[in-house]
């Protein structure tokens, strides 16, 4: 029997950089938020043994490297049965985009297999074993919108949030995830080094006199649970508790990542303001729903007026000027916010209308542009939607 299964994208929703940890990761703070455009996933288990890969997009490696491969290798050795498996991988995604589509075809090989073979692992494992195979993978295994920290790999399912209409734009150019932290670190080393070049010749210094605050990743944790399901932890991405002097001298990229964590929890709380002093993000959320509806019908938009931001931006662009150029054509087609998704290449804007981003879609293939009207998915109608129900 073949199983097919929906494989639905992410986009992030802001997206920043720790600084590099011991085990070569880098901690991260995101929204991540499921969609509607997907690839389809179809499996099936026969005498034998082995895993076969089928995919027409060439682009798609067909051995060991895949991802449904190393999933399918990992959930039948989990469930002690053998047989062969076939997987065919219909593309409707971008390879190497942004959307997820290699984490969320994984996640769809664990869900077809389950149903293939009649048999489930508990939550517990299939989250060990999609945090095992990549960082993104957890997050399918939740959908809807999720507040991932760690290095993306620890995902806290946040309350349903409603639809909103969203254009997607993906540039036929790749960019490589490994390749975009590696310009990152670059980055952040040369903002040492300007730094301490100024504070050596007394220009632009600083004395950094208050402890950062300390305890951002338990108030995300907590406020992640509102209106939501118990935190799916799933690795280790709890930074070690630090002294008083190793605060006073963290890197910056560190602060920074304790204040955007600080937004993050003010605005799952339901704050009317953001904690503190002007945040480094942006300008202070006020509170006030969004232009058109209830704050209810508008979190999403909230949380863009806090000014998210993506990180990779700051990298990939200078590498990839065309994507700015398309961040851009977004903005002047309408969108409330537009973004990389990720490392990119894919960049996205929402729209207050399915009306209006049709209309954007429309404009914007007029400029060549390869763009998609979709919506965000909640959480109840991606996994109604995953396998067709």
């Amino acid at each position: 029997m073949t199983v097919a299964v929906r494989s639905f994208a992410k986009i992030n929703l802001g997206l920043y950089i720790g600084a590099a940890r011991a085990d070569g990761y880098h901690d991260l703070r995101t929204v991540y938020q499921t969609i509607a455009l997907h690839d389809v996933i179809r499996v099936s288990v026969g005498r034998g043994s082995g895993i076969e890969i089928v995919c027409t997009d060439a682009r798609v490696p067909l051995d060991s490297s895949n991802t449904c491969y190393r999933m399918a290798e990992r959930v039948m050795d989990e469930l002690g049965v053998k047989g062969r498996v076939n997987v065919e991988i219909e593309k409707r995604l971008p390879v190497r985009g942004g959307l997820g589509a290699a984490s969320s075809n994984a996640v769809a090989t664990l869900v077809a297999l389950e149903r293939a073979l009649k048999r489930k692992l508990s939550a517990q494992v299939r989250l060990r074993i999609a945090a095992d195979v990549g960082s993104d993978l957890p997050l399918f295994l939740v959908g809807g919108t999720t507040l991932g920290v760690g290095r993306g790999e620890e995902v806290y399912p946040l309350a349903d949030l409603p639809a909103v209409a969203l254009v997607v734009v993906m540039p036929e150019v790749g960019v490589s995830t490994a390749q975009a932290f590696a310009d990152w670190d670059s980055l952040v080393q040369r903002e040492k080094a300007a730094e301490l070049g100024a504070a050596w010749t007394g220009e632009g210094a600083r004395p950094h006199t208050t402890p950062p605050h300390t305890e951002s990743a338990a108030e995300l944790r907590s406020a992640g649970r509102t209106n939501a399901s118990a935190a799916t932890r799933t690795g280790t991405g709890r930074s070690p508790v630090t002294t008083r002097d190793e605060q006073l001298t963290r890197p910056r990229a560190s602060d920074r990542l304790i204040e955007v964590g600080r937004v993050l929890s003010a605005w799952l709380s339901g704050l009317p303001n953001i904690i503190g002093s002007p945040n480094i993000i942006g300008s202070p959320n006020t509170g006030a729903p969004a232009k058109g509806g209830s704050r209810a019908g508008n979190l999403l938009l909230d949380l863009v007026r806090t000014g998210i931001e993506n990180d990779f931006e700051k990298v990939v662009f200078p590498l990839y000027p065309e994507l700015r150029d398309i961040k851009g054509a977004l903005e002047r087609a309408g969108s409330r916010y537009a973004s990389l998704s990720g490392s990119g290449s894919t960049l996205y804007g929402l729209f207050q209308s399915r009306a209006d981003a049709a209309k954007a879609v429309s404009r914007l293939r007029k400029q060549g542009l390869k763009a998609a009207a979709t919506s965000t998915l909640t959480r109840r109608k991606y996994w109604k939607a995953v396998v067709g129900r």
